[in-house]
């Protein structure tokens, strides 16, 4: 998926109502490249989602720190939309960004905040959790 961050936000402000922005937020998630069966496991579940939802991370050695990529899947429409959005802001960033990045203006910006289920938003945070873990992780192993 090659859609910035920059640019969703700005097709969000340029949508009305809400219903056009989950449709929005639906054909997001369908840009999502397939993600790997085998990587549907236990290992890659994101816990305290309601949706089943995956993240895998790769990391590779750059010359500002470990860069992060990762590739992500649900269930649920709606959160391949939040994971296409999570991947266009963390994704292929360093570690040390990825930690540094509070996403909550963004969601502040598309107005996510206010239209998301309790259990969505509280998945949302898990991934976004996930995601700073994993690259607190890459941070850590250069260290050593």
């Amino acid at each position: 998926m090659t859609t910035s961050i920059d640019s969703i936000v700005e097709d969000f402000e340029l949508l009305d109502n809400w219903d056009d922005r989950y449709r929005y937020l639906i054909e997001l998630g369908r840009k999502l490249p397939p993600f790997p069966e085998e990587e549907r496991s236990d290992a890659t579940k994101v816990r305290g989602c309601a949706s089943q939802v995956w993240l895998v991370s790769e990391t590779a050695a750059a010359a500002d720190g470990p860069r992060l990529s990762f590739v992500g899947d649900s269930d649920a429409h709606i959160v391949r939309g939040l994971i296409a959005i999570l991947l266009a802001l963390y994704s292929g960033r360093p570690a040390g960004d990825i930690v540094a990045t509070d996403p909550t203006a963004v969601f502040d910006r598309i107005g996510l905040k206010d239209h998301l289920t309790p259990q969505r938003s509280n998945g949302l945070r898990s991934m976004v959790e996930r995601i700073r873990a994993d690259a607190r992780h890459a941070l850590a192993a250069e260290v050593h």
